[in-house]
């Protein structure tokens, strides 16, 4: 399998979202007329969930109305909600940048399915292996590889990160790795603080030594585009919840990896792709939603390139193209607003000329408040922001911000500049 994404990029655009293309989505939001105490609901709560678009609700609806059947029934809904389901997992594999929907299996969430391949790769290792993390993961990336690692015997190693900054030691990294190494464990970027890692680079040195490689691509997926081939990753994980979708959870793998592994599964389930992987009835409404969102990036490509007539993966590429551009206007946006507010600290990387660093997901404190305290003010005038940790456990004990943690603020393509706006004086009012 070979990757086509070389090609596709003549299709990216080169301006971000038009006011015209966000006034056509935005619309297609039915949570954005929110109102909170006569204030609009602005959500930057995205890290956690974002909203979805009335497709999605729709295919959701449509399926449990139409459709709602379980697997290989010989009856119409049956042999409906299987095709279906093909669909998905056929949209998945262009999501990923894959060839092969078979290598696609959904599960509850991305936690769920790492548990379950952690437990199949633990059963490969033995004493003496070595298995690597790193200090900036989301805990979904790193427990379940720690405890397959102590019930295998095998040994963890823990890459570390600036407290400065917020990015990874990379020469910490390299150093950890040897022909021990039977698995590299890596977040695409920082739920916590938008760090992205330079996860081609990682690969290509675990790969210089013969570990498998897993990516957590969960906060990655709704800013930027995924390429499994490109990457050269062995797995990778996302939830569909986090880019516009419901709450399923996604899990590629190479072929011949997903098959020859064990599988911890009921005795009459398929040995065959994908449903090896996918233990019990799935969600199906959530796949046909599954579906619905990555059409709903797909067709946001389609609009703001002008090339209605793009696929799937090519329009992808238009989409994420015109995402990030529009992300990072409204991230340095916030970003000098915040540094305007006397004593609060952005974490991570804080430097207009590194954009190309991090994503739109900033993390705050202040001194006057913590982090409840501003949420708690922020959210009471629409401003909807995390607080505490978000499972990035290791990253705020690191930085000894607990038990308060920080103030989260998630910037997606459907915030506005006016919002950003009215985030920044709600702040200024709380910490002033």
């Amino acid at each position: 399998m070979r990757s086509n994404s070389s090609k596709l990029k003549q299709h990216a655009i080169t301006m971000p979202l038009t006011p015209s293309h966000l006034d056509k989505l935005r619309a297609q939001f039915p949570a954005l007329a929110r109102q909170v105490n006569g204030h609009a609901a602005a959500y930057f709560d995205g890290p956690g969930g974002t909203q979805t678009p009335q497709c999605v609700i729709d295919a959701v609806s449509h399926y449990l109305a139409h459709l709602n059947a379980n697997h290989e029934g010989r009856f119409a809904t049956s042999r409906e909600s299987d095709e279906l389901l093909d669909k998905a997992h056929r949209a998945a594999a262009d999501f990923v940048g894959s060839d092969d929907p078979d290598t696609v299996a959904f599960g509850p969430n991305m936690t769920t399915l790492t548990m379950s391949l952690s437990r199949s790769l633990a059963r490969t290792w033995k004493a003496g292996d070595e298995v690597i993390v790193t200090r900036l993961d989301h805990d979904a990336n790193y427990s379940p590889w720690t405890l397959a690692a102590a019930d295998a015997g095998a040994e963890v190693k823990v890459v570390e990160f600036s407290h400065a900054d917020c990015t990874l030691d990379l020469e910490q990294y390299r150093s950890l790795l040897s022909d021990r190494t039977k698995l590299v464990a890596i977040g695409c970027a920082s739920n916590a603080v938008g760090t992205l890692n330079p996860v081609k680079e990682m690969i290509q040195q675990a790969r210089s030594v013969g570990a498998t490689v897993f990516l957590d691509a969960v906060h990655y997926a709704p800013h930027a585009l995924i390429d499994v081939v490109d990457w050269d990753c062995d797995f990778l994980a996302c939830s569909a919840y986090k880019f516009f979708g419901p709450h399923v959870g996604m899990l590629w793998g190479r072929r011949e990896l997903l098959d020859n592994l064990f599988a911890y599964k009921l005795r009459p389930a398929a040995d065959s792709l994908p449903g090896k992987w996918m233990t019990g009835t799935q969600n199906h409404e959530g796949l046909a939603g599954a579906l619905a969102a990555i059409d709903y990036i797909a067709d946001l490509g389609r609009e703001a390139s002008g090339e209605r007539s793009l696929g799937r993966r090519e329009a992808l590429v238009a989409a994420y193209s015109a995402i990030a551009q529009y992300e990072n206007q409204l991230c340095r946006q916030l970003m000098d607003g915040l540094r305007a507010i006397d004593g609060m600290r952005i974490w991570g990387v804080d430097d207009d000329r590194r954009m190309d660093q991090r994503l739109p997901t900033l993390a705050v404190t202040h001194p006057n408040k913590n982090a409840a305290e501003i949420a708690d003010f922020v959210g009471a005038r629409g401003c909807f922001v995390w607080d505490g940790h978000y499972y990035a456990i290791n990253l705020t004990e690191e930085l000894g911000l607990e038990p308060h943690g920080m103030v989260r603020i998630g910037l997606v393509h459907y915030n506005t500049s006016d919002e950003v706006d009215r985030l920044l004086t709600a702040l200024s009012e709380c910490v002033g």
